[in-house]
């Protein structure tokens, strides 16, 4: 199985990938380097799995979904 990897808004333009593919990964951090081939994480990026909130040292596993978005402000 596989792991589906998104990115929001700047990530998106900054990576270049909406979204992608990747065998497997033991992080969601792990998720992200396979899926920029190792572009370095911004400051204050937000991680999701599977639509929860989770840290970057947060396991993931086959099947799942990790999203990576930029900090969310409103006014």
């Amino acid at each position: 199985m596989s792991i589906q990897v998104k990115f929001f808004a700047s990530l998106r333009e900054k990576t270049g990938v909406a979204e992608t593919i990747i065998d497997a990964a033991h992080t969601a951090a792990d998720a992200w380097d396979k899926a920029t081939g190792g572009m370095p994480q911004p400051n204050n990026v937000l991680v999701a799995i599977n639509l929860e909130y989770a840290s970057f040292d947060a396991p993931v596993k086959a099947g799942d979904e990790v999203a990576f978005f930029p900090p969310v402000t409103g006014g």
